[in-house]
C-alpha cells in the first residue's frame, strides 16, 4: 500500500519492509560481536518494539534473557515531556550489561530516564538499540549505541508504531502526509 488512513490522518509509504529488515539484520550483526562471552538481558520496550524485538532476537539466535517493560511520554502526535511507568523492569539486573531494545528514540527523555533507572538499580552497563533514531529531535545528551534507520522528524507509524494505538499491525513504516 503506498497510502493508509488513520483516523483523521492521512500516511504515505516511507520506510517498506524489506530496508526495515535488512537494518535489523546489519544491528544484530553488531550486537552479537559485541556481546560474545556476555551474558546480557534484553529489555524490550512495549508497545512499539514488539515487532522489532521478535525480529532482532530471530536474527541474533541465542540463549539471551529477555523481559518488557513499558513507558510512555506520548499522546497523539507529540510528546508530554514526562514519562509514564507503566510496566517497569521487574528482573534483578545488578552487575548485568542490560540491551534495550526500543522502537524509536527521538527526544531521548524516555530512554535517558530507563538507562538511568537501570544504572542507579546497579546494571553494569545499559546499551540502547533502536530500530529508528531521529538525531534532529533529541532534547538530551543521549547517542543510541546500535541503530538500525536515521531518519527526519517525520511523524510515523507501522511496524509497531502508532497513532493512538492504531497502525501498529503494518509490516512497512509510514510517514504523515503534509505536516
Amino acid at each position: 500500500m503506498d497510502r493508509i488512513c488513520l483516523k483523521d490522518k492521512e500516511f504515505e509509504l516511507f520506510i517498506p519492509e524489506q530496508q526495515i529488515r535488512e537494518a535489523i539484520e546489519g544491528m544484530a550483526v553488531e550486537i552479537r560481536k559485541d556481546i560474545e562471552g556476555e551474558n546480557p538481558l534484553f529489555v524490550s520496550i512495549l508497545n512499539g518494539a514488539f515487532m522489532f524485538t521478535a525480529e532482532l532476537m530471530r536474527q541474533l539466535d541465542g540463549p539471551y534473557e529477555m523481559t518488557f517493560a513499558r513507558y510512555s511520554s506520548y499522546r497523539g502526535t507529540s510528546t508530554t515531556g514526562r514519562v509514564n511507568e507503566i510496566l517497569p523492569v521487574t528482573v534483578d539486573v545488578r552487575g548485568r550489561l542490560v540491551i534495550l531494545l526500543e522502537d524509536i528514540v527521538d527526544t531521548g527523555t524516555t530512554m535517558q530516564y530507563v538507562m538511568e533507572k537501570l544504572k542507579s538499580q546497579g546494571a553494569s552497563d545499559v546499551k540502547l538499540a533502536t530500530m529508528l533514531f531521529k538525531p534532529d529531535a533529541m532534547r538530551c545528551d543521549l547517542t543510541p549505541d546500535y541503530i538500525g534507520l536515521r531518519i527526519p522528524t517525520d511523524f510515523i507509524v507501522g511496524y509497531g508504531l502508532d497513532y493512538d494505538e492504531l497502525g501498529r499491525t503494518y509490516k512497512d513504516i509510514y510517514k504523515l502526509v503534509g505536516e
